[in-house]
């Protein structure tokens, strides 16, 4: 039994230091994305343009059936929480293929893609293990919420309102 509690307690302090992240890496920082424009920016250039305001990053990918499940609870997060940015983050393979998904779902907000994939430098930087993932910045530019998944949008939305 002690092993058991043990083991519990060595889980919930692994978790929790999964989810205390404050901030991130610098690979992460300096880890170019390709606008939807077709230029290539450094994910600190999109922080810093939503420098002072909260901030919802979202990996996704067209292809990810969990994300598309997901988009209906994701806009109506945005319709709750206007005054936040939202960033999406893809993980697709081609331009064509991202665009035509950001259009296909009417996703509101910037929009990135990683230049190398899911497994990439930029997933591997904020290890990046399933999508979608969302990410909360608060107005200092601190992570809030550093993990969590479609499941998790009650408590997206709980830490949202604690930021307001």
């Amino acid at each position: 039994m002690k092993k058991i509690l043990a083991s519990v307690c060595v889980l919930i302090a692994a978790i929790s230091c999964i989810n205390a992240q404050s901030s991130f890496s610098k690979d992460a920082l300096g880890e170019k994305l390709l606008a939807s424009n077709d230029t290539q920016v450094s994910f600190q250039e999109v922080l810093s343009k939503h420098q002072g305001k909260t901030v919802v990053i979202e990996c996704w990918a067209s292809w990810c059936g969990d994300c598309v499940k997901a988009m209906p609870k994701m806009k109506a997060l945005q319709a709750e929480h206007p005054e936040v940015d939202y960033v999406f983050i893809s993980m697709d393979k081609t331009a064509d293929k991202w665009k035509a998904g950001i259009e296909k779902h009417d996703l509101k907000g910037d929009h990135y893609m990683v230049n190398d994939g899911m497994k990439g430098a930029f997933g591997t930087a904020i290890n990046l293990d399933w999508i979608p993932r969302y990410i909360i910045v608060d107005k200092k530019g601190k992570i809030v919420l550093y993990r969590a998944i479609e499941t998790d949008f009650d408590k997206i939305d709980s830490t949202l309102k604690t930021l307001k």
